[in-house]
């Protein structure tokens, strides 16, 4: 039996950012409303600033949490210098979750968790960064560690590994993401899509969402608070989506107690693969899908 993973954030719809070295942004995170806030030791917080950065997060972690925010922590990856002395000094118990970028090999996600283990942050799930060019390509292996509760795929590190040029097209991209989003459903985790640099541009960040939804990805990383509602919009279904899946799961649940493979709402065959489209959909609302299966209301 697969070891138990252990509990990680309920929701990933936004994942918002800020640097630990700008305590004035951190005590600012709530006001945004995101799924996760996470205090940013890694690319955020310049390599002079690592013990200024760990002290920032160890005090205002637990700050924010009992203040009611999920939060997370994003150490330096585990090859770098810093990483030891981040897991020693800004975690603890009181997070939902550490956020470590480029882990490309599951040997790199073993240290991590024996790192925690040794702090006493035995119970402490990982939010792996997948982002290099060996990690996108070994992202099935790596996602299925039993520590890792949830994933985000890095565009910008994975383009400079790569050595490719970044574009707004996300050409350049569109095979790593849906690989990403692929390996986190084989794996079971939620994965959240990359960031939009540009944080000025709010219909390039939607239609990004917008994208990432349809590719099955839980949730989008934020690094401005007007990202937040914009990901919430976009990864949250909307009343006339909610209905519609209500309808074709009691259809589909009538169907099988009639002994019938398929049944038709609005003109639409439905069968089983429209009937998980439509519990994902329930899910992403909050909603038990089982009571929809029920013919619950609409």
């Amino acid at each position: 039996m697969s070891p138990q993973r252990p509990p990680g954030p309920r929701r990933l719809r936004s994942v918002l950012f800020a640097p630990a070295v700008r305590p004035d942004l951190v005590a600012k995170l709530p006001r945004a409303g995101a799924d996760l806030v996470v205090i940013d030791c890694e690319d955020a917080s310049p390599p002079g600033a690592k013990d200024e950065a760990r002290a920032h997060a160890a005090e205002a972690g637990p700050r924010l949490a009992a203040a009611g925010e999920t939060v997370a922590v994003r150490v330096n990856d585990p090859s770098t210098p810093w990483f030891a002395d981040d897991v020693r000094s800004a975690l603890g118990p009181h997070l939902a979750a550490v956020v470590v970028p480029k882990l490309d090999h599951p040997d790199a996600v073993d240290r991590v968790a024996a790192a925690l283990d040794a702090a006493g942050l035995d119970e402490l799930g990982i939010v792996a960064g997948i982002e290099t060019v060996t990690g996108v390509l070994d992202a099935r292996t790596v996602l299925r560690h039993p520590r890792i509760v949830a994933a985000y795929f890095g565009a910008e590190d994975h383009v400079a590994d790569l050595g490719g040029r970044r574009t707004s097209s996300n050409h350049e991209v569109a095979t790593a993401r849906a690989w990403v989003a692929m390996c986190a459903r084989v794996a079971g985790v939620p994965v959240c899509d990359m960031i939009v640099a540009d944080f000025g541009d709010t219909e390039r960040f939607r239609r990004e969402a917008d994208e990432a939804r349809d590719l099955g990805f839980a949730g989008k990383l934020c690094i401005h608070p007007d990202q937040v509602a914009v990901a919430h919009e976009a990864f949250t279904p909307d009343p006339d989506e909610v209905a519609a899946a209500r309808r074709i799961l009691a259809a589909h649940a009538e169907a099988r107690r009639a002994g019938r493979g398929v049944a038709v709402v609005d003109d639409r065959m439905i069968d089983e693969p429209l009937a998980a489209q439509a519990r994902r959909t329930l899910a992403l609302a909050g909603l038990d899908p089982d009571d929809a299966d029920a013919g619950g209301p609409s």
